[in-house]
């Protein structure tokens, strides 16, 4: 192609003259050109007229074209070691002042925000959205959680700085899975230059509709591929960052977790969740580990900042006081155990300091509840459980036990009254029923994903399997 071939095609996918035009580019694709990428420019900036301004990306390896532009003649380039554009025009000087000072890289206060106010457009020539920068500043607008810190150390007129900005967007992202939205939506318009697919978006409304989509959806660039760690981790961020918004603290079982402490690590970390219940290691009761080895897990655990809940007992010890030192040797500080312990039991931990919780063991709500009174103890309360035993755990158990006043954990499990263990809200358990009056509430205790019963699907679809709850209620 030659210049006047690229004006025309340039005008007829939609540039006009004044625009301001943020372009993404990849020469190759657009086939053989006279003169290379200067020709490219040439025709872009005649397009855009004396009053229009051309931007591009100069922040790393991202093509000839934004190379040759930076290298024109009065084009100038943003104040910011990060983010940074070039640009020739007009309107330049004014997009970039300052760039460095705002808050985010790409948010509020930069050339990509005013970008979108002087209603600007944006052109992929040739690539797709994986290549659009744009997007990244929707991102630190809806100040997305799974966004990092990025800190540099620049000079500005002589002075060197240091400045650490947030809301810096990290690994992969599914930018690809927004195009058809977007055309449908009337943000983006598809148009030839020579081979390349040319792609025109208006600035202002893609930001406006980006802002909506990912306050509906914060991962609504993030793609659902189970194999990409990336999207996996930064998942997680999100459910993590909403769990914080919730007055109860999240946990899981280690027996749903995984077998071996990283397994477990590596699990929870993709779910999201920070704490953990010891009630199996290793396919035996945690319980049964050796001093050294139960602190050792707690130890990475810890590390791994991940905080242990509670030690779950699936019998209470020969000698309490005895087993309260492995306790104290581990730094755990609570203790859950069946509804039957003895009251000497009890007693023997309570003088060692560590808080006892305890149980449904074939026990009714009712006598639950009164066997809390009794030991002076909080209660556990264990959905399956009551079901396996024929009493509806919310309409009879939860109520008539006025668990209100003394509950410190909801086990999140579910079964039939047969005892078979089902996913959430498939079973007898009311386990929806039970979370809702408890968020109701303002539950500031522990909800412990997968407690009690073996759950039938692994830790991170009961974590999807929990969130999908949360929505529904």
């Amino acid at each position: 192609m030659n210049q006047k071939e690229l004006v025309s095609a340039f005008k007829e996918i939609g540039i006009k003259a004044g625009d301001v035009l943020l372009i993404h580019s990849s020469l190759a694709s657009i086939g053989e050109v006279e003169g290379g990428a200067d020709t490219v420019i040439d025709a872009l900036l005649k397009v855009l007229g004396a009053k229009g301004t051309l931007l591009a990306p100069v922040f790393g390896a991202l093509g000839v074209i934004p190379d040759k532009l930076k290298a024109r003649p009065g084009a100038l380039v943003s104040p910011c070691p990060v983010g940074t554009l070039t640009g020739v025009g007009p309107a330049a000087a004014a997009l970039f002042k300052d760039h460095w000072k705002a808050d985010t890289v790409h948010g509020e206060n930069t050339p990509f925000s005013r970008l979108a106010a002087k209603g600007g457009k944006i052109l992929l020539l040739g690539c797709d959205q994986d290549r659009n920068t744009f997007l990244h500043g929707i991102e630190a607008q809806l100040e997305l959680p799974y966004l990092r810190e990025c800190t540099c150390s620049f000079e500005v007129n002589g002075k060197k700085i240091t400045k650490t900005w947030p809301g810096y967007p990290g690994p992969h992202r599914d930018f690809i899975g927004i195009d058809r939205r977007m055309l449908e939506s009337g943000i983006m318009t598809i148009g030839k230059v020579g081979s390349a697919q040319a792609r025109l978006i208006d600035a202002k409304k893609l930001l406006e509709e980006g802002k909506k989509w990912g306050k509906e959806d914060p991962a609504f660039v993030l793609c659902d591929n189970p194999a990409c760690p990336d999207c996996v981790e930064q998942r997680a961020r999100i459910f993590a960052a909403e769990m914080g918004k919730e007055a109860f603290k999240l946990a899981m079982s280690s027996r749903l977790a995984g077998r071996y402490v990283p397994e477990m690590i590596e699990n929870l970390h993709a779910c999201g969740i920070r704490c953990i219940e010891l009630d199996y290691v290793q396919g035996k009761p945690a319980s049964m580990m050796p001093a050294e080895k139960l602190a050792a897990a707690v130890k990475e655990f810890s590390e791994a900042e991940i905080e242990v809940t509670a030690l779950r007992l699936m019998a209470v010890p020969a000698d309490p006081a005895k087993f309260c030192e492995t306790l104290k040797k581990a730094k755990i500080k609570t203790v859950l155990l069946p509804g039957n312990a003895s009251p000497d039991a009890v007693k023997a931990f309570r003088k060692a300091k560590i808080t006892v919780a305890i149980y449904n063991c074939c026990q009714s709500g009712v006598e639950l509840a009164a066997r809390a009174a009794e030991l002076k103890a909080g209660t556990v309360l264990d959905p399956a459980a009551f079901a396996a035993m024929g009493e509806m755990p919310f309409l009879r158990s939860y109520r008539n036990g006025r668990f209100i006043k003394h509950m410190v954990q909801l086990d999140v499990n579910d079964a039939l009254f047969d005892g078979t263990a089902v996913r959430l809200a498939k079973g007898n358990g009311e386990i929806k029923e039970l979370v809702s009056i408890n968020r109701c509430r303002n539950f500031s205790g522990v909800l412990t994903l997968g407690a009690g019963v073996i759950y039938p699907a692994t830790a991170r679809e009961m974590a999807a399997d929990f969130a999908k709850l949360l929505k529904e209620i």
